[in-house]
C-alpha cells in the first residue's frame, strides 16, 4: 500500500505564519525532503528523517519523495512560502505526469501556505487590493524574452505586479532591466515596494517611486511589488507609510 505525500510551505519564515494544516502534516510524516534552510525551519522528532538537497534539485527531490511514498512511507516535501507558487507542488505534479504509473496512485495532499507577496502586502498595507499578477524574473526555466514580453503586457493591462526571484549573483542585471521596461509604460510616481524577509527578524520594507527604484535594493530574499497607475501611498507622520490599490477603477482607465 502506498503512503501519503504531503507538499507543504513553511510560509515566509516567521513560525507564526505556518498554518495549522501544515503543522499537522509535519506531525504525520516520517520523511522530509527539501532545501536545507527550509527543513531547518521545522522542529522534527528524533524518529523523523530529513533529506536535504540543493535548491535547484526540485525534480530529483520530487522523484525521490514519490519513490518513498510508493514504498509505503508518509513523506513531506517542504517549500518556503506556499508550495503552489513557484515551488515544489508543480515539481511533484511534473514528476507524476512523466513518471511511472504507480506514482499516479499516491495519496497526494498539497497544503496551502502564505506566499511572500501576501506577507509583504500585509506588512505595507494593501497593494494587491485590486487585480494583480506574479512573475518570476528567473530565466532558469523560461527564456528572458518571454519575461520581458509578459512584464510589458501586464503593465499595459493595469495589473499590480509581484516579482519573485528578482536578483541573484548569476542574474544581477534583470531587475534593473525590468524597471526600465515598466518605466516605459507606468507613471514615474508608481509605488515600488521592496519587501525583504517579511515577518522575520531581518525584515526590511522600503517604498520608492518607479522613477527612482534601484535594483540594488533587492536580493533573493526580497519580493518586489510594483503598483498600477491607481496604486496610492498614504503618508503618515508617526507610522510607516501605507501602500494600497483602490478597489474601484474609473471608467476609461486601462
Amino acid at each position: 500500500m502506498s503512503g501519503r505525500l504531503y507538499v507543504i510551505g513553511t510560509g515566509p519564515g516567521n513560525p507564526a505564519q505556518m498554518t495549522p494544516e501544515a503543522l499537522a502534516a509535519v506531525a504525520d510524516a516520517a520523511e522530509f525532503f527539501g532545501y536545507g534552510p527550509y527543513l531547518d525551519r521545522l522542529s522534527l522528532r528524533p524518529d523523523q528523517i530529513r533529506h536535504a538537497s540543493d535548491n535547484r534539485e526540485e525534480l530529483d527531490r520530487a522523484k525521490t519523495a514519490l519513490t518513498s511514498a510508493v514504498a509505503g512511507a508518509n513523506v513531506c516535501v517542504v517549500s518556503g512560502g506556499d508550495p503552489g507558487v513557484f515551488a515544489m507542488a508543480a515539481a511533484v505534479c511534473e514528476a507524476i505526469d512523466h513518471g511511472p504509473s504507480e506514482w499516479r496512485n499516491v495519496d497526494l495532499v498539497v497544503v496551502p501556505g502564505i506566499t511572500a507577496m501576501l506577507a509583504v502586502a500585509a506588512r505595507i498595507g494593501a497593494p494587491l487590493g485590486h487585480d494583480f499578477c506574479a512573475i518570476s524574473l528567473s530565466d532558469n526555466l523560461k527564456p528572458w524574452n518571454i519575461i520581458e514580453n509578459r512584464l510589458r503586457l501586464v503593465a499595459e493591462a493595469g495589473l499590480v505586479i509581484a516579482l519573485y526571484n528578482p536578483i541573484s549573483k548569476a542574474r544581477p542585471w534583470q531587475l534593473g532591466k525590468a524597471f526600465d521596461i515598466l518605466r516605459d509604460v507606468l507613471p514615474a510616481k508608481t509605488p515600488v515596494v521592496f519587501g525583504r524577509a517579511a515577518g522575520r527578524p531581518d525584515e526590511r520594507m522600503t517604498v520608492a517611486r518607479l522613477a527612482d527604484a534601484d535594483a540594488s535594493s533587492a536580493d533573493m530574499a526580497t519580493c518586489v511589488i510594483i503598483g498600477s497607475a491607481e496604486t496610492r501611498v498614504i503618508a503618515r507622520e508617526t507610522k510607516p507609510d501605507l501602500v494600497y490599490t483602490p478597489r474601484f477603477i474609473k471608467e476609461g482607465a486601462r
